[in-house]
Formats: C-alpha cells, sequence, structure tokens
C-alpha cells in the first residue's frame, strides 16, 4: 500500500510503519503541560524528532479535551509561525492539527501538506481546502467533537459505529476530490470513549483494514494505557510501545507519537518481522 503526503512525499507502508512526532504549541496539553510552550523549545523539540527518525511532524494549538476557548486568531498565532519555521529549517512533511478549515487553509500556505482533524471534518470549508492545497487528510472519529466532556459515552455496537463512522467520512473525502492514497483513517481512542473501549478498538484495529484507506494510531501515553498498567502521565512509555507493536501487528501504519526514538525502533523492527513473514508465506 502506499501513502501520499501531500502531492510530493510517497511512502511504501506495506511493511513499514511511519513515526509522526507530535508538536504541541498549547500550554494545557494533556501530556506536556505546557512543557514545549516556548518557541524555543518547541524548535528544540521538532530538531530532536527529525534526529529520532520522525517520518512526518504534526503541529497543533488545542488540545482536544476540554479547557478555556481558543479562538481562531490565536490558533493562527499558536500555529502558523512553528509551521513557517520548520519549512523553512526541515525537507520532512507537516501536518497541521486543527479541525478549522481556516487554520488548515493558512498552514497549508506557509508549507504544510496534511489535514489532521479530530472532528471528523466537522466544518465544511476543511475539505475543500485540503482539496485546493493538494493536501492529505486523516479522518478521526469522535463521539460528540472535541473540546466537550463526554464522561458516559454509550454506543450500541462500539466497533460497528466507528467503523462505519470512519468510512462514511473517508468516502466525504473522496467525494471532495482527495486521492484514496491521500486518506487516513483514525480510530480516535480515548475521545468519547471509556479505557475499556479504547482498549476493545486497539485490540480490532485491523477491522478498520477493510475500509480501504491506512489506519493511524493515535495512543501515545493516552489514558486507557494508564488504566491498563496502573500508571500516571509521566510512565507510560513501554505501554506505548507496546500499543504501538500491537498496533503495527493489526495493520496501523501511522504512529502518531511523543516519544520519536523508542516509536521508530519498534517500527524497525516490526517492518524486519513482517518482511520476514511475507518471505516465509512465499
Amino acid at each position: 500500500m502506499i501513502l501520499e503526503l501531500g502531492a510530493q512525499q510517497a511512502f511504501d507502508i506495506t511493511h513499514r510503519a511511519l513515526v509522526m512526532g507530535i508538536l504541541n504549541r498549547t500550554p494545557d496539553s494533556f501530556y506536556d503541560r505546557g512543557k514545549h510552550w516556548s518557541f524555543d523549545d518547541f524548535l528544540r523539540l521538532a530538531e530532536e524528532h527529525v534526529k529520532n527518525g520522525a517520518d512526518f511532524l504534526d503541529i497543533g494549538g488545542v488540545k482536544a479535551g476540554p479547557g478555556p476557548e481558543v479562538t481562531e486568531a490565536e490558533e493562527l498565532e499558536r500555529t502558523i509561525p512553528g509551521v513557517e519555521a520548520l519549512t523553512a529549517r526541515f525537507d520532512i512533511p507537516l501536518s497541521i492539527d486543527t479541525w478549522r478549515g481556516s487554520v488548515a487553509s493558512a498552514a497549508f500556505e506557509a508549507g504544510a501538506c496534511i489535514g489532521n482533524d479530530i472532528s471528523g471534518f466537522s466544518d465544511p470549508t476543511f475539505l475543500p481546502t485540503c482539496v485546493k492545497h493538494e493536501a492529505s487528510v486523516v479522518a478521526t472519529h469522535v463521539r460528540i467533537g472535541p473540546r466537550i466532556p463526554d464522561p458516559n459515552p454509550h454506543y450500541h455496537d462500539l466497533k460497528k459505529e466507528v467503523k462505519e463512522f470512519l468510512a462514511e467520512r473517508a468516502r466525504w473525502a473522496l467525494e471532495a476530490g482527495i486521492p484514496q492514497q491521500r486518506i487516513m483513517i483514525d480510530a480516535g481512542l480515548d475521545l468519547g470513549k471509556t479505557p475499556t473501549m479504547s482498549t476493545e478498538l486497539l485490540r480490532n484495529s485491523d477491522d478498520l483494514l477493510t475500509i480501504g484507506h491506512p489506519v493511524f494510531l493515535s495512543a501515545s501515553n493516552k489514558g486507557f494505557l494508564g488504566e491498563l498498567s496502573g500508571t500516571d502521565i509521566n510512565n507510560r512509555q513501554e505501554s506505548s510501545w507496546a500499543a504501538h507493536a500491537l498496533g503495527i501487528l493489526l495493520g496501523c501504519r501511522i504512529l502518531r507519537a511523543h516519544d520519536v526514538r523508542g516509536s521508530r525502533r519498534i517500527s524497525d523492527v516490526m517492518e524486519a518481522v513482517l518482511k520476514y513473514q511475507s518471505l516465509e508465506n512465499l
């Protein structure tokens, strides 16, 4: 399978999982809690991600969970200078983590080529903007929407509802004019899901393969891993590695990661194993 990140970058992901390095331009991220809020710290983390083998970088200016309102102007101020700086410094694809079409448009003009939208394309301008700029997209499942508290999510059939949602959103992207090889799908672990639900979706990641698009895994340091391992936010590195290895085995081919170095190594080992297994089956 080939994945295109924008119109110029193509990757064979038959056996290899790509690693997306997370870059938060937020003072209240669930994981780093503003550790890399200053612009210099943001740039240093980006340099570290690239050095450690990131295939692409994801810049976000608004955390997914509840918190103080972030206006469009504030989000633009947080993200666009970062996209411009990274475009000037690195020859690596850049993703903008936003659900606003206007922010995506500005980011694409500044050099980004992927729109990572955790709202499931709720803004009707988002997909046309991606088409205009020949960008790739990530379609993510969320039960209600980003920034909205959802403490008691309920599904009649979790796996079926998530799969149908993602198939529908992928169809929206195709119908808007985005090529199939530029569309990724993400189950949205911990987004409107209990820890048990996220665990179920992770271990059934292969169920999403039949939709026909590369499967994106966002498990890094998330709360459901803390529940499984009995660890706080500062001690989930090994749990994240385990989730990534399992996800790759089940067909996930994009890892959204805080720990790029560890995720790169896991991806490389799993690629070698999967290639060997493929040769064994010839």
